[in-house]
């Protein structure tokens, strides 16, 4: 199997980012990404501009992604896309094209999960990257999913925990909503909350079940209290700006650490990886770090370009299904509710 040579160009439209990859084997040769602009002046997706957006951009990425790898389409051992979870019209068009390309050259079509891709982004060949190994804890966390999992195998996975209303992605930038910052805000959170005291203003934690995460109650609590100090003084927000950010940020933070340190204590596992958009966030980086050396665990941090959507994720699940001649059918159609066990057969 090591002198076999596999081209996965992988799509991913599960959101507001048209993303095309091709990967020979496990490495990536081209990983291009068109972010949709449009939504900023909406402060947030807006699905049916997504979907169309997705329908101009996919062609062009495609066709760059194939250019930048430097293969024609003919050399393609299969085509990867996202079946779900996401907003259904941005999966359709991802679906479609992923469909028709694989049944136009006539070879095999694959689908993923995209949290699945999330998790195994770990596994894409990279220079001074190492990969996690089994069994090891997953945090996902995103702007529409937060999920601690337990992965024992590229295909064996069980949830642990997972948020039970809002994700920490949405509390990040309705969070930077209320305080006047523009879409998307949760960088600007971060960017914000390093130039503050996390200790200046305390912001309640959910009580949920042990490995459970909740957040719309802290929007709630963050709201309520802005909405209190600008009564008192109008210019509160804007003069305490940064200890605000950095307060809602180690809040953040620590609801996340608390519950893996759980996680840990429960599994014996101290194997920790994260992924998703939230995991380009510097405090949470920072904080991994830190628990490596107080705790002993291993950490393993994706690439800031495999945060957020990518269709290099898809592309790896994409090359070890390939392998397992794990193969979809062309009566496939996209899930915008798709769990992530379902996806392991």
């Amino acid at each position: 199997m090591e002198n076999e040579t596999i081209y996965i160009l992988a799509i991913e439209s599960s959101c507001d980012d048209t993303s095309a990859a091709v990967l020979h084997n496990n490495k990536r040769l081209s990983n291009v990404v068109a972010t949709q602009k449009i939504h900023e002046e909406y402060g947030g997706v807006v699905p049916e501009l997504a979907s169309r957006a997705h329908q101009q951009n996919i062609v062009p990425v495609v066709h760059q992604a194939l250019a930048k790898a430097n293969i024609d389409k003919k050399q393609l051992s299969a085509i990867a896309f996202t079946r779900g979870p996401g907003l259904m019209g941005s999966l359709l068009v991802g679906t479609s094209f992923a469909k028709s390309l694989a049944l136009g050259l006539n070879i095999p079509l694959i689908e993923v999960n995209h949290m699945q891709a999330h998790i195994l982004a770990h596994f894409i060949e990279e220079e001074n990257t190492k990969k996690p190994a089994f069994p090891f804890l997953a945090m996902t966390i995103s702007g529409g999913h937060t999920q601690i999992v337990l992965v024992r195998d590229y295909f064996d996975m069980e949830i642990l925990g997972q948020t039970l209303d809002d994700a920490v992605g949405e509390a990040f930038d309705k969070s930077a909503k209320i305080l006047g910052l523009p879409y998307p805000g949760g960088p600007l959170i971060d960017k914000y909350a390093q130039l503050g005291n996390p200790k200046a203003f305390p912001f309640p934690k959910p009580k949920v079940g042990e490995l459970d995460f909740s957040f719309s109650g802290l929007k709630t609590s963050i709201l309520y209290f802005c909405q209190k100090k600008v009564k008192e003084n109008p210019n509160f927000l804007v003069e305490n700006r940064d200890d605000i950010c950095a307060s809602i940020q180690y809040t953040i933070i620590d609801i996340l650490m608390s519950k893996l340190k759980k996680a840990v204590k429960q599994t014996g596992v101290k194997r920790i990886a994260i992924g998703g958009g939230v995991s380009a966030n510097s405090g949470i980086r920072k904080a991994l770090v830190d628990a490596e050396q107080r705790y002993g665990w291993e950490t393993f941090i994706p690439k800031f370009e495999y945060c957020t959507d990518n269709a290099a994720m898809i592309g790896i699940v994409g090359y070890l299904k390939y392998k397992k001649k794990l193969f979809s059918n062309q009566d496939i159609s996209a899930k915008a509710r798709y769990v992530l066990t379902d996806s392991e057969k």
